[in-house]
């Protein structure tokens, strides 16, 4: 609990020194969630979809504490959103995960539009994974791993260089020494979600 409650603080820290950093609030939401402190985290996860909509995971997460905190109709509403997000934005996983939970608590689905209207992607570009729009592709991958040519494949040029930059807030704040591999997973999911990308 020493520790959960070390993680708390620290991303408050970070949280209230860049009030902007949707990853902070995340990752507050996420610790929150963790120490059974629903009504903080349902405040940072609304944050975070205040900063930034398209992030989908966020929305499957306040929706299973409204759901906690007996807010049904609410978390049906935002099942709903995240799940046309989702779909629109290609994220498989948290769609489906929010399809089974409306299913489980004898809710209707929405109906999904069909893919046709997805923007024309061409040579040299991508249809970002975080923005949801067709972005220029980065020139080469910046890992030499399979999460490397992922993020080739499904970020645009743009969103990389808005995780440069946070990436090195993430560093400085929680003060990670990337030599030690505990210390570089940390850094590799956060920048996961804040790319919106399946975990490395």
């Amino acid at each position: 609990m020493a520790d959960l409650q070390a993680r708390i603080e620290q991303f408050q820290k970070m949280a209230q020194a860049d009030p902007e950093n949707e990853l902070g609030h995340y990752s507050l939401g996420r610790a929150y969630l963790d120490a059974g402190n629903l009504d903080g985290a349902a405040a940072a996860f609304a944050k975070v979809l205040q900063l930034n909509p398209q992030m989908s995971r966020a929305y499957e997460l306040l929706a299973g504490v409204l759901l906690k905190t007996n807010q049904r109709d609410q978390a049906i509403q935002m099942l709903h959103k995240g799940i046309e997000v989702a779909h629109a934005r290609g994220d498989i996983m948290p769609r489906d995960q929010m399809l089974a939970v409306l299913k489980e608590i004898g809710a209707p689905a929405p109906q999904l539009a069909t893919t046709a209207d997805q923007q024309a992607v061409g040579e040299s570009q991508v249809l970002c994974h975080r923005c949801s729009k067709v972005g220029r592709k980065l020139p080469k991958a910046p890992f030499r791993n399979a999460q490397g040519q992922l993020i080739q494949e499904k970020i645009c040029g743009d969103c990389w260089q808005e995780w440069i930059r946070m990436g090195t807030k993430v560093i400085n704040e929680l003060r990670l020494p990337l030599a030690d591999p505990q210390a570089q997973k940390v850094y590799e999911q956060h920048m996961a979600e804040f790319l919106n990308l399946p975990k490395g």
